[in-house]
């Protein structure tokens, strides 16, 4: 069943996959098998609604993605915020994290091009492969024989890439990538909800840190708590430097950033 999916996969989707292979697979895979995975899944989902922590969230995904994705060794979650910085998230192992790093320092390789280009990337033979040749150089001397890379698309400018590490050369077939999809698609939302947890919290400390600066200044110069901010306005303009920067300083530091 797999060696005849994956001819039909190669066949019809180089690297992404359409709407077509994927109807192809789903009619491939017997009912109890989807049943099995789907309950799986739903499992999964239930344990993240409970989770707060965005690491947290991210490694459950990262390991369940191990779990349940045939042929896969380690996996990672990669991000992007606001097309610029790139970072990788809930490595299940070192190697895995010092893979995303690779991919980082040369500036190419299979997560990004998954991220910007391509829902799905697929790298059957690391050590024949030829579109990243300085990625995949140190790929395979690190151990690596194939790889796979699913887009994790959440809102804006914020992307994400599941990636998917194996030993073994040829190890990913068409059922790896049928329940990669499925796995990518709760991944995502699951990495939606990592991204509020992390933006609430930023916002709340940031909102503790001015009340913090404002407090000081107040004390200090025994003023309003409106015209202390203004201070902190005043300083983050001409300094250009953020609100939360300015509050910061003043908090650690007992100064106000100048010009």
């Amino acid at each position: 069943m797999v060696e005849h999916g994956a001819q039909r996969l190669e066949d019809l989707s180089s690297p992404g996959e359409g709407p077509a292979v994927r109807q192809a697979l789903d009619d491939q895979e017997p009912d109890h098998e989807r049943g099995g995975l789907a309950k799986r899944l739903g499992e999964l989902a239930r344990s993240l609604q409970h989770e707060k922590s965005s690491d947290r969230i991210l490694s459950i995904m990262a390991a369940a993605a191990v779990e349940l994705i045939p042929g896969v060794d380690q996996g990672s979650i990669s991000v992007v915020h606001a097309r610029q910085r790139i970072g990788s998230r809930a490595p299940t192992s070192a190697l895995a994290g010092h893979l995303d790093a690779l991919q980082n320092e040369a500036g190419q390789g299979p997560c990004l091009d998954a991220m910007y280009e391509h829902e799905t990337v697929h790298v059957p033979d690391m050590a024949a492969e030829t579109r990243w040749p300085r990625f995949a150089q140190r790929a395979a001397r690190a151990g690596v024989g194939s790889m796979l890379c699913f887009q994790l698309y959440v809102e804006g400018d914020n992307l994400g890439a599941l990636n998917l590490y194996s030993l073994r050369q040829h190890a990913f077939s068409a059922e790896s990538r049928h329940v990669g999809l499925l796995v990518a698609a709760h991944a995502a939302v699951a990495f939606a909800e990592a991204l509020k947890v992390e933006q609430l919290g930023e916002a709340l400390a940031t909102r503790d840190l001015i009340g913090q600066a404002k407090g000081i200044l107040m004390e200090r110069y025994k003023i309003t708590g409106e015209q202390a901010f203004t201070i902190l306005e005043r300083s983050s303009s001409e300094t250009n430097e953020k609100l939360r920067s300015v509050a910061e300083q003043l908090v650690v530091t007992g100064e106000i950033p100048h010009r």
